[in-house]
């Protein structure tokens, strides 16, 4: 072999050697930039769709779960205050749901997809406060007998039916929010997907 060769062979290998060094370089610099990248485990959990497991929840039962941050309430609805909602019909702002404040699945007098349960965020909309649950019908409420059920927001007053309406003359301006969802199963609700997007 030539010294012509025997350079040539040398630079071969050196740039064979710093293009592997170089390689590696740039991938161990780009594997946390892409990371950082990425959204964080708490801002995945802060928007991410929760399940809610409603197979324990009695009829008449409520439960809390969290999504983004709000309270979103199952209410696993009895027949009574599944009738209670004609009761109201005439006593709320928006017996239709005319108002955005729920998806169109939702928009029907019972406000859901299974007329058995409610889910709803938990956030009085007229200053943000969470109204207490007093959905129980009559004298057992607290509300007095003629109570037909619902919610109380005891920061100013505000009282919501069974299905979240606001009633009339409230300073919550707008029915309880509907947050999307859908059902995974019988008793499984994953709350903030509705597999329509």
């Amino acid at each position: 072999m030539s010294v012509d060769q025997k350079m040539d062979s040398g630079r071969r290998t050196l740039l064979l050697a710093t293009s592997a060094v170089g390689g590696a370089a740039a991938v161990a610099t780009a594997v946390p930039f892409v990371a950082s990248l990425t959204p964080s485990e708490r801002a995945k959990a802060a928007g991410a769709p929760v399940e809610v497991d409603v197979g324990k929840l009695a009829p008449g039962e409520m439960m809390t779960a969290e999504w983004r941050g709000k309270p979103v309430w199952v209410l696993r609805r009895t027949p009574e205050m599944l009738a209670s909602l004609e009761k109201t019909d005439d006593k709320v702002t928006d017996p239709a749901s005319e108002e955005p404040q729920q998806p169109d699945y939702a928009k029907n007098k019972h406000r859901s997809i299974n007329p058995e349960y409610l889910v709803a965020v938990g956030i009085c909309t007229h200053l943000g406060c969470s109204p207490s649950e007093k959905f129980k019908i009559g004298a057992e409420s607290g509300m007095g007998s003629d109570w037909p059920g619902g919610f109380f927001c005891p920061c100013h007053g505000s009282l919501f039916d069974l299905a979240g309406r606001v009633y009339k003359s409230m300073p919550a301006p707008t029915n309880l929010e509907i947050p999307p969802h859908q059902y995974l199963a019988d008793t499984t609700i994953l709350v903030g997907d509705d597999g329509k997007a």
